[in-house]
């Protein structure tokens, strides 16, 4: 088997553990409206954000090389648009936009991963659509657009959650490009809200690449150096990061052109020291492929690991729920006793109570404490349910340890859930159901999910150029991924 077909071979058994083990119990408690393995199965996405004239449509245009997107100053395109590969169109000559769908489509087809965002309503899908594109720079991957961040949109100016839908793309993209230009360096509402909040709960940072662009429009090095120090200043603040992060420098290769050419009359001599940041950028966008099946292992090793906690979770709730059961059961029947036993030593000090008839009073005592354990068992344990629950909802937090940060981190992302399931479902589910997928789940998490990513590993460190040395590891780490696959 060569390298290929072991990466191959990899990469479905990881869908393979999401779809078996992984998907059952997240569509079941509420963890996610769509299977799991739909966000992982197609392609390598690159995401790209910024300010509205940032020069994301221009930039994928010098990419793509051709006029892919719409371009200009103002806000030009309110759509998020999925790029991807037409393999049926040559891919010499002219690079075309060769097929256009829309939202509709997009949200239907089982070929793409988008269906989770059905969620986000007939206005989402209405700005969602996507173009087929013979440019060989797609060839290995695929490029969502988003509309330009703006300063005072609201979601009800927009008609669905913007921050909601870009979190959701950032959850399945392998690559996030933030986008600024010169003349709005991260000042933009929409922008400090993503960087600050909706990115670092959806993605992780080594994913988010920082890109000023269009810095051609910076009229010498003095005011390009002024401009990064702004960014990198506001960077800070939105990110509240004091390392700021490489920020790439990139530029419009026609604006340069223009000004080499003399229609444009201004010094761009500095531009040609920046020549490898724009080509530096390009190959981390090339790259995004090579870091799938990482980014594949990370999925299995995140949704595991948080599904596992939410099902622990739901575990002692109802663990806690039984034992409340039975101690208000048991409370009822000593009560009812003694309320019982009360009541008819009342009556018998009040000379209401036949005289020498025991078995008449053995049937009232009966009856008057079945009488009250009735009404404790209807009437009054709803009441202390709802109490119950409403102690548990109010102290959520207490349902499972949360001693370390990563515990911590994985209680924000799914605490939310947990609190939706409980609500819907009043707390009612079966408890030996969900220990046993409680179990499922973490073992996937803790065995296959390491498994691969010690085979991973493994490949990394190997040297790609011994054939013979790559093939005999490949083979033997095969059947040791596919035993840890059926240990499941």
């Amino acid at each position: 088997m060569d390298r290929e077909n072991f990466i191959t071979s990899l990469r479905t058994n990881l869908l393979a553990m999401v779809e078996d083990y992984l998907t059952p119990a997240a569509m079941k408690y509420g963890y996610s409206e769509a299977p799991l393995e739909t966000n992982i199965k197609w392609r390598p996405q690159v995401l790209v954000l910024g300010n509205y004239s940032s020069g994301k449509s221009t930039l994928i245009n010098d990419f793509l090389g051709a006029e892919i997107q719409d371009t200009g100053q103002a806000p030009t395109d309110d759509s998020f648009t999925v790029i991807t590969y037409d393999g049926t169109a040559s891919s010499e000559g002219l690079v075309r936009v060769t097929e256009e769908r829309d939202g509709k489509f997009l949200l239907n087809d089982p070929e793409y991963p988008f269906e989770s965002l059905k969620k986000h309503g007939q206005r989402f899908s209405s700005h969602f659509r996507l173009k087929k594109v013979n440019s060989p720079f797609l060839k290995n991957l695929a490029i969502i657009d988003t509309p330009g961040m703006l300063d005072s949109i609201t979601e009800r100016d927009r008609g669905y959650n913007y921050q909601e839908v870009i979190g959701d793309f950032a959850q399945i993209a392998d690559l996030v490009l933030v986008l600024f230009d010169p003349h709005k360096a991260g000042t933009v509402r929409e922008a400090h809200t993503s960087l600050r909040d909706t990115l670092p709960a959806r993605t992780f940072e080594d994913r988010v690449l920082f890109v000023l662009n269009r810095i051609d429009e910076c009229v010498s090095l003095t005011d390009l150096l002024q401009v990064y120090g702004t960014l990198c200043w506001n960077l800070s603040q939105m990110t509240g990061r004091k390392d700021i992060p490489t920020i790439h420098l990139t530029y419009s290769a026609a604006a340069v052109d223009a000004v080499i050419n003399g229609q444009e009359d201004r010094d761009a001599s500095f531009l040609k020291l920046l020549e490898n940041q724009r080509e530096s950028l390009k190959q981390a966008i090339l790259q995004a492929p090579r870091h799938r099946l990482d980014h594949l292992a990370t999925f299995v090793e995140t949704h595991g690991e948080r599904l596992g906690h939410m099902l622990e979770a739901l575990v002692n709730f109802r663990t806690l729920f039984r034992r409340f059961k039975v101690r208000f059961t048991l409370s009822g029947i000593l009560l009812s006793v003694l309320g019982s036993a009360l009541a008819l030593f009342i009556l018998g000090a009040a000379s209401i109570l036949p005289v020498g008839e025991p078995i008449m009073l053995y049937a009232m005592g009966g009856g008057a404490s079945l009488g009250l354990f009735f009404i404790w068992m209807t009437i009054l344990k709803k009441y202390a349910y709802r109490r119950f629950k409403k102690r548990c909802m109010k102290h959520l937090d207490s349902l499972t340890p949360l001693e370390s940060q990563t515990r911590r981190d994985s209680w924000a992302a799914i605490r939310s859930v947990v609190a939706a399931y409980l609500d819907k479902t009043s707390g009612f589910f079966p408890l030996r159901e969900l220990r046993r997928e409680y179990e499922s789940v973490n073992r996937t998490f803790e065995s296959g999910a390491r498994e691969i990513r010690e085979a991973l590993n493994d490949l990394a460190s190997l040297d790609q150029d011994d054939t013979a040395e790559l093939d005999r590891w490949v083979a033997s780490q095969s059947n040791l991924i596919r035993k840890a696959a059926e240990k499941l």
